[in-house]
């Protein structure tokens, strides 16, 4: 069974930091691109942030740039993001997925953790 089970959001002040992780399981983790998504309210789902299956290349929404970072450790099957400075316009649902492309005959697929809230008020 694929699971992607996000965890560490929660209430901060404004320019306080957050740790969020998402431990996977039921594939194979070092094949798998991570990203981190997250949903407003009222908004539409939004990349944050992105990370290739070595942890080579990482990529982030302007928004985010500078104050978030994602990492990933392959020998735990887990991905983070580190989030500081946070502001109230970061206050969200984050979402962990796993993206591998179908290309050729390799099986793709698209999973989604069940989301995390992050609140950023003071």
């Amino acid at each position: 069974q694929v699971q992607l089970v996000e965890a560490g959001g929660g209430l901060v002040q404004p320019g306080g930091s957050l740790r969020l992780s998402c431990a996977a399981s039921g594939f194979t983790f070092s094949n798998a691109a991570m990203n981190w998504y997250r949903q407003p309210p009222g908004k539409e789902r939004e990349l944050v942030a992105g990370i290739t299956s070595t942890g080579g290349s990482t990529n982030y929404a302007d928004s985010v740039k500078g104050r978030f970072a994602i990492s990933r450790d392959n020998a735990k099957d887990t991905v983070y993001l580190q989030m500081n400075s946070l502001k109230p316009e970061d206050t969200a649902v984050y979402y962990c997925n796993a993206r591998r492309r179908w290309i050729g005959a390799t099986m793709g697929y698209n999973y989604w953790g069940q989301g995390t809230q992050v609140t950023v008020s003071s």
